[in-house]
């Protein structure tokens, strides 16, 4: 049984009773035949806010099984890990075999490169280690899994015992989730004539040079960055790019991810999203959600910057998050290069964080596959720690790239691509950025100041930066220091009185109205202190999150409704939600009386001393799961006094 939910927006024209029967209807079959269960039908998509991301190159992580190296042309593979162009054996057998040490890390997501069958061949004797030129979506890379399990042998999505099959099962014994890396933009380049070559589980479906049924874009390399048209519609690179506008193309790229999803994928980093206009990527995201209502998706957009309109249109509207380019730079430049503004650089970016419908979604990051290492720009260990620090407490959702945590680097041509992807060689549990990032995850999976609340700046200068994450009454208080010891006179923590414990040095702090006085700060330090309240807790709990609404200081929003946990339409008992950013209120709505039943909501604008502020539209319509926890994703409807 496949089935969504009705949407809040629904304009369904049938009454509220023929609503609630089909629903009961359809929560009956699900009872019966137990296939899925309510928080799948009315999720938007899942949490992901609380999450660890570790990013690797598979090919460099670890070689688990040595048989399949060679793959089906050995002339590729460099046993010696010399040659940076060739495979150098890492598989997924090996990843299987490092869980327990990424677990014991706090990392709780593995985003993988693509998976997917590449081709077999040398083009500017590179090989397709990285896994971005793709010959077969329906099939995995015979030198990632066994040899008797070789896509050639088997039909691939009829054959559900490989070590793709494996990792899955053993990654979500350990309660991880598994991040499948693709591309929807392009196959592959040319390789002595053959270009775009491309197969449907073996079966050829497409050709570059013979494109009879027009699946590319014959438009030549991009030459213009600043074109927008050539940007979507010229080749990167010389990757054959695939015609959009073709709906057989489009259907194999959505049968094929829907695959992986079915196998046990639990989210997706799409790759080159500013090469394919939006409206492709509303539709594919659209199919997935309906396929998988409970899949997180994110998308790489290179360099992208809350400063650039079309990379902020597209977070806001492509249903897709994005990968935090705009903090990375930011990052890059105050801590490992020094820039002169230093930490002033970086709030610049959370200052506009109010342009994002959800900011705290961004995934973050301090390096990639893509870039030189951290430490190829500044070897200092301890300023590295500061940076894993900031993007562990940060908002946003942090993602490590893989050997961050044993100081991997290879600074050959000053650590660029590909020296930037060296083969993992130490797997030190006790090295201190190892032991921060277990600590930090750690408050990030119990503090939901840190996965969900604002992120608020206390003292700023080039070198110190003190910020406090809220949510409710739950607090993170974090000091970062880029240059020498320093002492504070006082700043603000929000934190109860009393003493409390940094959570990465183990130092004491005492706290008095809600301030350290004399905070004193190591050179190249990092203080990290967590406060924890109840969290919400109910039968159901419904994350509502309301964008586009602009607020004054004294001003609050709440939700209110035809339900008691929204005062039954009474503003009074409305549920108040908390400030996230100049444009975004967010709050855990708990719901017991009502679990199970259709409702009826808005938010309204509460303002001292003056009539309150509705919005101007028909309450929206949602139908509360019976248990679980649920996502509200709305905008503000314009209002109108009461």
């Amino acid at each position: 049984m496949v089935a969504t939910p009705p949407s809040q927006h629904s304009s369904d024209q049938y009454e509220v009773t023929d609503a609630q029967e089909k629903i009961d209807s359809l929560v009956s079959e699900q009872k019966q035949d137990n296939e899925i269960d309510l928080e799948f039908l009315y999720t938007r998509d899942i949490e992901f806010r609380q999450e660890t991301i570790y990013f690797l190159v598979v090919d460099r992580f670890f070689d688990g099984n040595l048989e399949n190296s060679e793959g089906p042309n050995p002339e590729l593979y460099d046993p010696e890990g010399q040659d940076w162009g060739k495979y150098w054996g890492g598989d997924l057998q090996g990843i299987i075999d490092k869980l327990d040490y990424l677990k014991n890390m706090g990392v709780t997501a593995i985003w993988l490169t693509p998976l997917f069958e590449q081709v077999e061949a040398l083009f500017l004797d590179q090989a397709a280690i990285h896994g971005y030129w793709t010959k077969d979506f329906k099939r995995l890379n015979p030198r990632f899994i066994g040899k008797d399990e070789e896509p050639s042998l088997n039909k691939t999505q009829e054959t559900r015992n490989t070590t793709f099959d494996r990792l899955i099962e053993e990654m979500h014994k350990r309660k991880m989730k598994l991040i499948l890396d693709i591309v929807c933009n392009h196959s592959n380049p040319d390789f002595s004539g053959k270009k775009g070559e491309l197969y449907d589980d073996g079966v050829k479906i497409a050709d570059f040079n013979d494109d009879k049924n027009n699946w590319y874009h014959h438009y030549g390399i991009v030459n213009n960055w600043e074109d927008e048209w050539q940007v979507q519609n010229c080749e990167l690179s010389g990757l054959a790019t695939f015609n959009e506008n073709n709906n057989e193309y489009r259907e194999y790229i959505k049968s094929a991810i829907k695959q992986w999803l079915d196998r046990g994928v639990d989210a997706l980093r799409v790759d080159t999203v500013k090469h394919m206009p939006i409206w492709f990527w509303q539709e594919f995201t659209g199919d997935m959600y309906k396929h998988r209502p409970d899949v997180f998706i994110f998308g790489e957009w290179i360099f992208s910057s809350p400063s650039d309109d079309q990379s902020v249109e597209f977070v806001n509207e492509s249903g897709m998050s994005m990968l935090d380019f705009g903090l990375c730079v930011a990052i890059r430049q105050a801590l490992a290069q020094g820039a002169e503004g230093g930490f002033h650089e970086i709030q610049k970016v959370f200052d506009l964080d109010y342009r994002y419908k959800s900011a705290t979604e961004l995934i973050t990051f301090i390096d990639n596959h893509d870039m030189a290492r951290f430490q190829s720009l500044n070897p200092d260990p301890a300023m590295l720690k500061v940076a894993i620090a900031l993007i562990m407490t940060c908002r946003g959702i942090p993602c490590i790239y893989y050997g961050t945590e044993q100081y991997l680097h290879n600074d050959t041509n000053g650590g660029e691509d590909p020296y930037n992807r060296p083969m993992m060689d130490k797997w030190d549990n006790d090295t201190e950025i190892y032991r921060t990032m277990r600590l930090l995850a750690g408050v990030r999976r119990l503090n939901p100041a840190v996965s969900m609340g604002r992120h608020w700046q206390q003292y700023i200068t080039a070198d110190v930066y003190c910020y406090v994450r809220q949510y409710r009454d739950s607090i993170c208080f974090v000091a970062l220091n880029r240059g020498g010891a320093t002492t504070l006179p006082e700043v603000m923590t929000c934190l109860p009185n009393g003493e409390h414990t940094c959570i990465v040095t183990r130092r004491k702090f005492e706290v008095v109205d809600g301030k350290i006085y004399n905070l004193e700060l190591e050179e190249r330090d990092a203080i990290v202190l967590s406060h924890v309240c109840e969290r919400v807790k109910a039968q159901t709990i419904v994350r509502a999150q309301l964008n586009g609404v602009e607020t004054q200081p004294g001003e609050w929003v709440v939700v209110i409704g035809d339900c008691p946990e929204l005062g039954n339409w009474d503003i009074a008992k409305g549920f108040v939600l908390e400030y996230i950013n100049d444009s975004t209120w967010f709050g855990e709505i708990p719901f017991n009386e009502s679990a199970g039943n259709l409702i009826t909501y808005k938010y309204a604008i509460l303002r001292e001393g003056t009539s309150p502020l509705r919005e101007n539209i028909v309450p929206r319509r949602w139908y509360v799961a019976s248990e679980g926890t649920v996502k509200w994703r709305d905008i503000w409807a314009s209002g109108r006094e009461a």
